[in-house]
């Protein structure tokens, strides 16, 4: 629905998804077998970018990109992330519609490599309290009916032209109102908080990492848009259609976006309606209640789809925490 828009507006859509997953020396039997808890991880401490920890385990890394390869799910990177046992995966850009099934086909036979070799692959947003969460950023940008790309523009600032503002500010209006389509696990919620490399309100930046939108310059072909506030537990077709749905209604209704951040995000007041829901229950909310949303993606859509998610969070409150046991059990 979002790449007819598209079309009917003279746009094609190229997208990308870049992926952050940690490995453990551990099986389905095994992870159960221990609740979840304590377990080993592929390796120790955070060696981001790690030249040694890539080469210990070149074999996994030479298995996972000729898989890929193979399946037609080309990798631009492949390395180490800061944290123990996490990498990082870079697919490369393609029309939309084969990047979500490159994302979705990737995140799956991932899973499927790793358990063949003895070990398990994770996406969840975040994992353990004490490590950042695992990103699933999105990178967007449009061609013209001409062919030509509609990002860039050299006689505007950065190169930005007027349509990838309207995209940016069209993205940044709706991120709070669509978030449920972007964060739509309970568990990612736990990753958008403050000082744990997630961005925590609909800020955007130029080539700023700190930000929830970041446009990135360059030549014609490659300046984008990257959509950071997605997490690596995304079902990548309802995300893109998040992110590029929300960008064409800026562009249809010339959106501007606020100024944008330069430095730390994180330092900075936003007004209420820059504030990302901060609960699965709160943004299946704000979905059901938004116009734009019910007019880029159907009311059928809107309607289940925040009801199924309404139900995933009350469906969690049901669940006793180790942290409410250590919390409360003794003390109250």
């Amino acid at each position: 629905r979002v790449l007819r828009r598209a079309a009917d507006m003279g746009y094609s859509v190229t997208s990308s998804a870049e992926f952050e997953f940690f490995l453990f020396n551990e099986t389905p039997q095994s992870v159960r077998a221990k609740n979840y808890r304590d377990l080993t991880t592929m390796t120790p401490g955070f060696f981001g970018y790690s030249v040694l920890r890539a080469g210990v385990h070149s074999e996994y890394y030479v298995e996972l990109l000729d898989m890929c390869e193979r399946m037609r799910i080309p990798i631009e990177g492949l390395h180490t992330e800061t944290g123990p046992g996490v990498l990082e995966a870079a697919i490369r850009y393609s029309d939309a519609l084969e990047a979500a099934d490159r994302a979705a086909l990737f995140k799956t036979f991932t899973k499927i490599m790793s358990q063949r070799r003895g070990l398990m692959a994770t996406f969840m947003a975040k994992w353990s309290r004490d490590w950042p969460g695992q990103s699933g950023h999105l990178h967007v940008s449009l061609k013209g009916a001409d062919g030509r790309p509609a990002f860039h523009d050299k006689t505007k600032p950065q190169g930005i032209s007027d349509e990838m503002r309207w995209f940016i500010g069209g993205q940044q209006a709706l991120m709070p109102e669509v978030l449920a389509m972007v964060a739509s696990t309970v568990n990612s919620y736990t990753r958008l908080i403050p000082g744990y490399w997630a961005p925590t309100v609909a800020a955007w930046g130029v080539e700023n990492r700190t930000c929830a939108l970041r446009a990135i310059p360059g030549s014609p072909s490659a300046q984008r848009v990257e959509y950071r506030v997605a997490a690596a537990d995304i079902n990548p077709y309802i995300a893109l259609a998040a992110a590029i749905g929300s960008g064409l209604w800026g562009i249809a209704n010339k959106i501007e976006p606020g100024d944008p951040i330069v430095g730390n995000a994180y330092d900075r007041e936003y007004p209420l309606e820059r504030q990302l829901p901060r609960s699965l229950g709160e943004a299946a909310r704000r979905l059901a209640a938004s116009k734009p949303a019910r007019e880029l993606f159907g009311d059928a859509f809107v309607e289940h789809f925040a009801a199924t998610r309404d139900w995933e969070e009350r469906e969690s409150r049901k669940a006793i925490t180790d942290w409410q046991l250590a919390r409360y059990f003794e003390i109250i």
